[in-house]
């Protein structure tokens, strides 16, 4: 293991949960975020297979968290349906790491401070596996959608735009 692939927390969530999953590392600027397709293309992925993390408030002013193909926009609408809320607009990016513990660009649906509802995008069910943040800026994880959904008790839901 080079220095470069130091476990995560969300990795080690995983050995302690006994998941199977392929560590992805991708060269990044430190701090840097860098955008999700970008992401699948230093990969060699397919944008489809690869998910990024949103993490999104209600009117309740519950937070929820949504994994949606990075290439995709999340429609608000069905989103709201989703978790039963009346709208649900995205936290802005400063609130991010209080919310959740992770950082733009490095926020993974496992392991934050406190377990939101999770939707994962109904197109997830038909791939064997998908990638999510590692964690951190420069770490994917890929599993299959079964074990993340079944982990962070996500449901999965049509939330992204046609």
């Amino acid at each position: 293991m080079s220095k470069k692939e130091i476990k995560t927390n969300v990795m080690r969530i995983l050995d302690k949960e006994k998941v199977a999953y392929t560590a992805h590392f991708y060269e990044h600027e430190e701090g840097v975020a860098v955008d999700g397709v970008s992401v699948a293309k230093m990969l060699s992925q397919d944008p489809e297979r690869v998910f990024k993390t949103l993490v999104l408030q209600g009117k309740s002013k519950s937070f929820y968290v949504f994994v949606i193909p990075v290439e995709k926009e999340l429609d608000l609408k069905l989103s709201a349906s989703a978790v039963g809320e009346k709208s649900v607009e995205m936290i802005h990016v400063k609130d991010i790491n209080q919310i959740t513990g992770y950082i733009r660009g490095g926020c993974s649906p496992i392991g934050m401070k406190k377990q939101f509802p999770t939707v994962i995008d109904s197109s997830a069910e038909s791939n064997e596996t998908i990638t999510v943040s590692g964690g951190k800026i420069g770490t994917q994880v890929e599993l299959s959608p079964a074990d993340l959904s079944k982990l962070v008790r996500a449901k999965y839901a049509e939330v992204t735009t046609k």
